[in-house]
């Protein structure tokens, strides 16, 4: 086995230690802090029902709408970490399901197409290809300066092939690195993500036009 091989198979050990730990997170996020904290809502709707005195009534009132602020935070971030959709439906499912959540918290909206029958991924795949989404769609958020982004999934007999245009300001490729160091990582670890599954990822982008990334992945 030479250097190269066993660097591959260092990153993917390493990005499977990674899932798996955000997983558990999201699973004790769900299940854990959010079952405690509507615990918490539950026994103060109750003293507030309890309460005659308006000012002490009022202030728990207002601590119960805080927590159930909360609670619904909690459950969209696990849902960010580890969509349960994505096991039990498949990646389209949970693409449709993350850009909800994705363009009621950033406001940019996402045309989705598809084309073709949707096949049965690996997982590790699956979340490779869900991760490299995400990770290009939270890149648009940041640095595109766009409201409208084009996504399409296409599915062929033999190959995925997923595009993401977001029209935006768009960035010098070669200058990217010294520039915006954590954008850098995040392409790197798009790519990375993509390689260890077999499959490609290509990004392309010019100044006042927007960027434009290609990913491939065999089936």
């Amino acid at each position: 086995m030479d250097g190269l091989q066993i660097n591959q198979k260092i990153n993917s050990y390493i990005i499977d230690s990674q899932e798996a730990e955000i997983k558990r997170i999201a699973l004790e996020l769900h299940e854990g802090v959010g079952q405690n904290l509507y615990s918490i809502l539950t026994g103060l709707q109750f003293v507030e029902s309890g309460l005659s005195e308006q000012n002490m009534k009022s202030y728990v009132h207002e601590m119960s709408e805080l927590i159930e602020k909360t609670i619904q935070e909690i459950r969209l971030l696990s849902v960010e970490l580890h969509p349960p959709t994505l096991t039990t439906f498949g990646l389209l499912p949970a693409m449709k399901s993350y850009l909800k959540l994705y363009t009621s918290t950033f406001g940019i909206l996402v045309d989705l197409t598809t084309a073709g029958e949707e096949a049965i991924l690996p997982e590790r795949s699956k979340i490779a290809v869900f991760r490299v989404c995400q990770e290009a769609l939270t890149n648009i958020a940041k640095y595109a300066d766009t409201s409208k982004v084009k996504m399409t999934f296409h599915w062929s007999g033999a190959e995925l092939k997923i595009t993401i245009d977001d029209f935006g300001k768009g960035f010098q490729l070669e200058d990217h690195d010294g520039t915006h160091a954590s954008h850098s990582l995040g392409i790197a670890m798009m790519k990375e993500r993509m390689h260890l599954t077999g499959g490609k990822c290509e990004i392309s982008s010019k100044i006042g036009e927007g960027t434009s990334i290609k990913l491939s992945l065999p089936l």
